[in-house]
């Protein structure tokens, strides 16, 4: 790698959101470290390093804190500082919480709040030295209500969007920023990875542009905003009205959406 482009790293970068957040970096200029659990990370790296970055790719998982030391360690072996982080890693999961397999739910825990958490305190702390660096934080829309049938997965990202935006606030003053970005429904691989969500009414509504979702939390990210709604106008629209909804009507109408058919 060569010293004179910034350094982002992308996590979940594979597929979905985090492969178009790693595009949006390469077109602008980052050399990229770019982490996924599966093979197609390496597919991922290549087509990224077609628009003339230097981009090392790292296989590892993530809900496992040997995986996060693995991607630390290879952003330290770069040598050079860490400009920019885009958290994305993430899972999720659907269907009645007494009816999930636990493990299932708990290596989602360990993905979307122990990796995030563990990771963020590992790239913020040579930022916050240096005083230049910004972090995104994929969070979800999810985070703003309580998620009947999706219990596990919006606890984690109301936990993932309080953190971003409490240590946002500690950083005032030091030069470096965290964003959370909040995305709706997104054509990714969510879905089908969800299960049983699959099959719901959410699971079957129109899905945003993982593209446009990118961009949006890439532009947010260099303005130093703490936090951005993902998506269509629509999306943006439902973020507002969660805003004002009390807990219990928004846990209803979640479950309307959420649970599977059938």
């Amino acid at each position: 790698m060569t010293d004179d482009r910034p350094l982002a790293l992308v996590t979940g970068a594979s597929h979905g959101i985090g492969a178009e957040l790693a595009r949006v970096f390469a077109e602008h200029g980052h050399d990229l470290v770019v982490t996924a659990e599966d093979t197609a990370i390496g597919d991922a790296a290549e087509r990224l390093r077609r628009y003339g970055t230097d981009v090392q790719a790292v296989q590892a998982d993530l809900s496992d804190p040997k995986g996060v030391e693995e991607v630390d360690h290879a952003v330290v072996a770069t040598g050079r500082p860490l400009e920019a982080a885009a958290l994305n890693a993430g899972v999720g999961s659907g269907g009645s919480f007494v009816e999930s397999n636990l493990v299932d739910e708990l290596r989602l825990v360990d993905l979307n709040v122990r990796s995030t958490v563990h990771l963020a305190h590992r790239v913020l702390g040579p930022m916050v030295t240096r005083g230049r660096g910004r972090v995104l934080v994929t969070s979800s829309i999810a985070s703003t209500m309580p998620g009947s049938y999706q219990a596990v997965y919006n606890a984690s990202k109301s936990f993932v969007q309080s953190f971003t935006e409490a240590v946002n606030d500690e950083l005032r003053g030091t030069g470096v920023t965290m964003t959370s970005l909040m995305p709706g429904p997104t054509a990714t691989d969510f879905f089908r990875r969800a299960g049983s969500l699959s099959e719901s009414v959410m699971g079957r509504m129109p899905k945003d542009d993982p593209a446009k979702v990118a961009r949006q939390g890439y532009d947010a990210l260099m303005a130093g905003r703490t936090a951005v709604v993902g998506g269509s106008p629509l999306v943006q629209a439902q973020a507002a009205i969660a805003g004002v909804l009390p807990d219990q009507v928004k846990a209803v109408a979640h479950r309307l959406v959420a649970r599977p058919r059938g």
